[in-house]
């Protein structure tokens, strides 16, 4: 009986599965309608002193997405000034959606990526994910890699889909 041999293993494909690199660190939505006057109306002194009483601490290690769900208009010191305060608990934050926030996280994480490792190598970048990875992430991925991979393909070893490939 011929002994059975995992071509893959033994091969120079490098694998990238994103959600493996997926960050720690719970992803919350911070509304800031509820320090508006009547939730559209912004009082610079009274939105500050919300802010200076506030429990920042919730916040604690977490990815946060600032955003007002009322059709107030904003100044960007507000939102700065949000940030700041959330700059002592939080990871990271953005003003944003929670769909916005995760693409920001990963575009931050695949350009910290160091890719030496794939330098004229074979790469399959793994598809199926339980976690929420944006598509977004994929692109910014391929786009780091096509100037040192020598292939890059998606999905799972066993049926990948092509993407690109070096020319000679």
């Amino acid at each position: 009986m011929d002994e059975i041999v995992n071509r893959v293993a033994n091969s120079k494909l490098q694998v990238i599965d994103l959600e493996e690199m997926y960050p720690d660190g719970a992803r919350m939505a911070l509304d800031i309608s509820q320090w508006l006057y009547e939730g559209i109306i912004l009082r610079e002194k009274e939105f500050r002193t919300h802010l200076e009483t506030f429990d920042w601490s919730v916040f604690r290690n977490a990815y946060v997405a600032i955003h007002c769900s009322t059709d107030a208009i904003v100044p960007a010191w507000a939102y700065m000034l949000v940030s700041v305060h959330l700059n002592r608990e939080s990871q990271m934050s953005v003003v944003g959606s929670l769909e916005e926030l995760e693409t920001l996280v990963f575009s931050e994480m695949i350009s910290n990526l160091d890719i030496t490792s794939y330098q004229d190598m074979p790469v399959i970048v793994k598809g199926c994910a339980n976690k929420p990875i944006p598509e977004n992430a994929y692109l910014l991925l391929a786009r780091k890699l096509q100037p040192v991979a020598k292939s890059i393909m998606y999905g799972e070893a066993c049926s990948s889909v092509p993407l690109y490939k070096k020319k000679k």
